[in-house]
């Protein structure tokens, strides 16, 4: 069929103009000298741009309209190109050209602003940026009046289908469930000895520990960013980075982050590459990837044994696994969400999803955005926050322009629990696995109930076929009990 074999030509094209731009974020954030980002948002505007002409295009609108008139006996990967195709171009026709270039590059700016602004603890100094990116989302979501809120508009871009209502619900649950296990967690010491573990053993220990996973030089990267991040570039080009600056086990756990996402990437069945279909459906559905290997994997008790055998053979023999597993679960409220504990992460979460739906709905002006997430650390976790710096301008995420992204978190902090849950029902506890650092069905299960279906389903179909129910935070509430001794 000529118009099938024309919207897969475009379809491929457009995948490698998506690896393209994320290739040139990378490099962003881990090469580029600082110098370089005002060239880097024109050029970034410019693949945005060429991209949103051709995911635009009559032409494309021509070959869905033949193949959804004329195309019958199309196969069912073929039927699922082409239905996720025409929502995709429905959805990039409302935007003009000229928004989706302003919107690139006000975040390519915006997020160099914001590494200085947070460098010197000076949010004044990003407020005229960060007030341009909220006034973009807001013309953005502008096109899309059908949905019940503006903030809805941005979601369909992260979570297609999901709605800022049942995200409150969800939250309102988990808000709830969470307040008595962090308060019978506080009656508990918090002096854990620091684990004073010098850079060159995490950084043996994150590589051995990942190869262990099986990232190998031929086809991973593992670098240093500020900000822990993954991209993959393609099947055998994959990116992850993490940070080293706490002396601790974030290093760590951030690579086994970045690494379930990688892995959900590479895991998509070979033939949705450089279709439509051949990245993962969701950000909710990517970060319950991540933090499953961080929650589940990392932070397990089973795999202790194996995280201090990693640090002796790194030249650190003095972990034990119990203090690892100890570190690990801590529980104690604090000021930074990336170096967050499993119970209080999801807070942080809560409180940006309030802040930035306020900020688009209209109801919170950027520059008492400050003032805001202060009262909110307060109500949320009892923290009073120092600085900006270790407030409101920690997280890079607004400064590139990314509203209705940050829900995903949490929600993926609860989808992983969920899909643990069901993981070890159908094959077994994977204590003794773990603890001959044995992942091989994690992987496998993952692969066949998550990975393989790319964007083929949509977030709560997904979960619902995976787990046979719709989200619900119970399984991560259960699992957070068993870390205070609930």
């Amino acid at each position: 069929m000529p118009a099938l074999d024309a919207l897969r030509h475009r379809l491929a094209e457009l995948s490698d103009l998506s690896s393209l731009a994320r290739l040139a974020s990378w490099d962003q954030q881990v090469m580029m000298p600082r110098e370089g980002a005002a060239v880097r948002a024109h050029q970034l505007a410019a693949v945005d741009r060429l991209t949103h002409e051709l995911a635009t295009a009559d032409d494309l609108g021509a070959w869905l309209e033949e193949l959804e008139r004329d195309g019958s006996d199309l196969s069912e990967l073929d039927r699922d190109i082409v239905r996720v195709a025409r929502r995709d171009w429905d959805r990039r026709r409302r935007v003009p050209a000229e928004l989706v270039g302003e919107i690139s590059r006000a975040a390519a700016e915006g997020q160099a602003a914001w590494s200085e602004a947070r460098e010197a603890v000076d949010f004044a100094a990003f407020t005229p940026l960060l007030r341009r990116n909220v006034e973009l989302a807001r013309e953005y979501a502008a096109c899309f009046p059908e949905t019940p809120r503006p903030y809805d508009a941005l979601l369909d871009d992260y979570d297609y289908g999901l709605r800022s209502e049942r995200i409150e619900a969800l939250f309102a649950r988990l808000a709830e469930g969470l307040a008595p296990l962090i308060a019978q967690a506080a009656k508990g010491p918090d002096h854990l000895a620091a684990l004073e573990i010098p850079v060159a053993a995490q950084k043996a220990a994150v590589r051995s520990t990942l190869l262990r996973l099986g990232v190998t030089d031929a086809a991973w990267r593992v670098d240093v960013s500020a900000h822990p991040f993954s991209e993959s570039l393609g099947r055998n080009d994959t990116r992850i980075t993490t940070r080293y600056e706490d002396g601790g086990l974030n290093s760590l756990t951030g690579a086994l982050h970045e690494f379930g996402h990688s892995l959900y990437e590479r895991q998509i069945a070979p033939e949705l590459e450089r279709t439509n279909l051949g990245r993962g459906t969701s950000m909710s559905i990517h970060e319950s990837q991540s933090k499953l290997w961080e929650n589940h994997v990392c932070c397990n008790r089973a795999f202790a044994p194996v995280i201090a055998a990693e640090f002796a053979a790194a030249g650190h023999p003095f972990l034990e696994p119990d203090a690892i597993h100890a570190r690990l679960t801590h529980v104690r409220p604090s000021l930074i969400r990336v170096d967050a504990d499993t119970l209080t992460y999801p807070l942080h979460i809560v409180l940006r999803f309030e802040l930035e739906s306020a900020l688009i709905g209209g109801g919170l002006e950027v520059s008492d955005l400050p003032a805001a997430w202060n009262d909110g650390m307060r109500r949320l976790l009892g923290i009073e926050v120092p600085n900006d710096g270790v407030g409101v301008l920690q997280d890079i995420h607004w400064s590139a322009g990314l509203f209705g992204y940050f829900p995903s978190y949490a929600l993926g902090t609860v989808i992983a629990a969920q899909l643990w849950q069901q993981l070890e029902h159908e094959v077994g506890s994977r204590d003794e696995a773990l603890s001959a650092g044995d992942v091989t069905a994690i992987g496998d299960w993952l692969r066949e109930r998550v990975h393989r279906h790319g964007r083929r389903l949509d977030t709560e179909p997904l979960v619902e076929q995976a787990t046979g129910r719709p989200i619900t935070v119970e399984p991560f509430l259960a699992h957070a009990a068993t870390l205070v001794g609930g």
